[in-house]
């Protein structure tokens, strides 16, 4: 079993939000960080089923956790919330060599990468997938119920992960996800460098290209801002839009006024999204 070091506590809605840190094996041995929220049924003795949030280009496991305002409904709902970082970290781990924000640390984009010498560390999918649930569910009062939701380049990566592993989640949400990456700068820049000049590999994580040929629906919900400032060039959900209807399966896409790409945004409907997955969760 792997060792779990405890960071740091905060009590909130009668729950414990808790970080911890951890040897990664997936990820070539990186000293991994997660958040973790437990609602007061888990700390009372309850297993409780899991929402895993995937956060976007930049921030870590803390971003979700400070700013998100989940606690009070994840509570109410007696759903655990798990927040993984963005990428592996730590001496040894490469970056980009111009220090951009958009690829490198804090930009794994939820892929294991096959190029070098990304490919000894950046292996996100399988550390979600794999990794962090098994160790979440050794060490915490949890079941093998999981939720997945994201925002952003974490919005890729929860529905890309959801449309590959139906099985393993019972529906995924995403605010302002970017939905067809093969197609925008963020996820060319990441994916030739991560993946190699083979376009055809990249298709393996493009959520609009996967929904458009997924043979199993999943619960699927998307919201997005309409005064984002990367809706045209990087976000594109009318692919996403596209790919349902061609697949025949449901998308509740949600177009909100006025709202951008911040965490304002995120706090003002994750009320609804965690309802969303409690539905199938408890069902």
């Amino acid at each position: 079993m792997m060792t779990l070091e405890l960071v740091s506590k905060n009590k909130a809605s009668d729950g414990w939000q808790k970080q911890y840190t951890h040897t990664s094996a997936t990820l070539g041995g990186c000293n991994m960080r997660f958040a973790i929220y437990l609602p007061p049924q888990a700390i009372s003795g309850t297993a409780v089923p899991v929402l895993y949030w995937l956060s976007g280009l930049t921030c870590t496991d803390e971003n979700f956790m400070q700013k998100a305002a989940a606690f009070k409904t994840a509570a109410e709902l007696g759903i655990a919330i798990v927040a993984p970082d963005t990428s592996p970290r730590g001496e040894g781990v490469p970056d980009d060599e111009n220090g951009s924000y958009d690829f490198g640390l804090g930009a794994g984009f939820y892929l294991n990468a096959t190029q070098a010498p990304w490919s000894t560390h950046y292996h996100m999918y399988d550390y979600v997938v794999d990794e962090l649930p098994k160790l979440i569910e050794a060490n915490f009062p949890v079941t093998n119920q999981r939720a997945i939701a994201g925002h952003s380049m974490g919005g890729h990566g929860a529905l890309t992960i959801a449309l590959k592993n139906t099985d393993r989640y019972s529906s995924v949400s995403a605010f302002s996800p970017i939905c067809h990456p093969v197609d925008c700068p963020w996820g060319v820049k990441a994916f030739s460098h991560y993946l190699g000049d083979d376009r055809k590999t990249w298709e393996e994580y493009d959520a609009s290209l996967l929904l458009a040929q997924a043979k199993q629906a999943i619960p699927m919900r998307v919201d997005q801002g309409e005064a984002d400032q990367f809706l045209a060039e990087q976000l594109k959900p009318e692919a996403l839009e596209a790919a349902a209807k061609k697949a025949g399966h449901d998308l509740i896409l949600n177009r909100h006024e006025g709202y951008d790409h911040s965490y304002y945004f995120i706090s003002s409907f994750i009320d609804e999204h965690l309802r969303f997955h409690a539905q199938f969760l408890k069902g």
